[in-house]
């Protein structure tokens, strides 16, 4: 395993269900916030904005941009609101914490939501001061992954080497451009989602960073 990523100097993970577990919920929160912001924007009920929320997602990567492209929503109060969430959920994670602290080069933080609720995360789970640049959706004019003009700004921005660099991400569908970039690929999820866009797979990043600098 050390030797499919001994090129690597520039680490990028995503956040939500990926830095943190999916079992310890807070990504509910979020959902259950976006379903109130949708109900009250565009004067629905819940069953018709749980149904928009999740149509967006799909569609167009994240429930925001469905409603900017649909409904010309501005994007700002909306990430205000639905990132103002209970992160006391999370634990922190010391081993995590390590195995990040030890890899080589440069850490990036790239996430679909925004950068301050980034860092929120980050403190909660202990591992604030670890990276060296965070990126949220913001920095893509809100454009989501898995937009390819998404990825091209960020990592614009970043000034990287794709083919020395991996990602971590829990979407498997967020993975088809870093891949085509030339990124080494893991699928951090419960779910094994077999792709030719996906390098590895892991239910358990602590565990298989330990792998890479134990």
């Amino acid at each position: 395993m050390k030797d499919a990523f001994s090129n690597v100097r520039t680490w990028v993970f995503d956040l939500d269900n990926t830095l943190y577990p999916p079992h310890m919920r807070l990504f509910d929160q979020i959902e259950a916030r976006m379903v109130a912001y949708v109900m009250d924007a565009l004067n629905v009920d819940q069953t018709e904005a749980d149904r928009l929320r999740a149509q967006y997602w799909r569609t167009y990567g994240t429930t925001l941009a469905g409603l900017m492209a649909e409904h010309n929503l501005d994007p700002e109060p909306f990430m205000i609101d639905v990132h103002d969430v209970d992160f006391s959920i999370l634990a922190p994670d010391p081993a995590l914490r390590q195995r990040i602290t030890d890899l080589p080069g440069r850490k990036i933080i790239y996430t679909n939501g925004s950068a301050p609720y980034a860092g929120n995360v980050l403190a909660a789970r202990g591992l604030d001061g670890l990276f060296d640049d965070i990126y949220g959706v913001e920095h893509a004019g809100y454009r989501p992954k898995p937009e390819a003009a998404a990825f091209a700004q960020v990592f614009g921005l970043a000034g990287f080497d794709p083919t020395r660099a991996a990602m971590f991400e829990d979407e498997a569908r967020n993975l088809a451009v870093p891949h085509a970039l030339g990124l080494r690929t893991v699928h951090v999820a419960p779910t094994r989602e077999p792709a030719a866009h996906i390098h590895h797979h892991t239910d358990d990043l602590s565990g298989f960073l330990a792998q890479l600098v134990d």
